[in-house]
């Protein structure tokens, strides 16, 4: 494959043993399952917004190693839909944003190449939205059609416990302890999704490294006051 500008990283902390299963187990169990056993077949992983999407797939491709191809579409965009045809001969396709480009004909059009690239080979194809795909306006129906086809996978959003297990998990990989009393203030002062609370986290944590200081409350107080 010709290398792109477009350099794209997994984040060494998105593995399936840093997600908390909550009410994903079964998502969670079926995605570890095919990156142990890769067979072909397409599937469509949806769910709101902060519920792992990213995170999952980018485990997966971790998971299953040489040949698996993690792919922003949103970063991908200002290189134009023939981008796509990069991806074309990978063994796995973890396309992440899907609705960044449905709806636009030629980005469709490429990613029905794609498409029709993992059928004929036999290769793993997995799409991420927040959207089933009934509810996206796309532009070309064999598309649309194929996609409501493929094996679904819908995640849900954790809720208030699962979401502060969540957090002491995440600590938990970083190397330090982060109390129920600290967790649950951040809940408190932060938007409920667990992308806005992991930065944060990754953040403080940043910053008391910096300071020697333990993640408590006054801390982390003074460290949100900061402009």
């Amino acid at each position: 494959m010709r290398q792109l500008p477009l350099s794209v990283r997994l984040h060494d902390r998105a593995l399936f043993a840093s997600y908390l299963p909550g009410p994903n187990a079964q998502v969670l169990a079926q995605l570890a399952g095919l990156a142990a056993q890769p067979r072909a077949g397409f599937w469509w992983l949806c769910g709101p917004a902060g519920s792992g999407k990213t995170h999952l797939l980018q485990a997966l491709c971790a998971a299953a190693g040489q040949g698996a191809q993690y792919v922003p579409l949103s970063e991908l965009a200002p290189y134009g839909p023939a981008a796509l045809a990069e991806w074309q001969g990978a063994r796995w396709a973890c396309l992440d944003e899907a609705a960044v480009v449905i709806g636009k004909r030629d980005w469709e059009t490429a990613l029905f190449s794609v498409y029709r690239d993992c059928e004929e080979r036999g290769a793993c194809l997995v799409i991420a939205a927040r959207e089933i795909p009934p509810q996206l306006a796309f532009a070309l129906p064999d598309l649309a059609s194929r996609c409501a086809a493929g094996l679904r996978l819908t995640l849900r959003a954790l809720g208030e416990l699962e979401q502060l297990a969540a957090l002491q998990l995440r600590a938990q990989q970083r190397g330090f302890e982060l109390p129920d009393e600290t967790a649950r203030y951040l809940q408190r002062r932060l938007p409920r999704d667990m992308r806005s609370l992991f930065a944060v986290l990754d953040e403080l944590d940043a910053a008391a490294l910096a300071a020697q200081r333990r993640l408590t409350v006054p801390f982390i107080r003074d460290v949100l006051a900061r402009p």
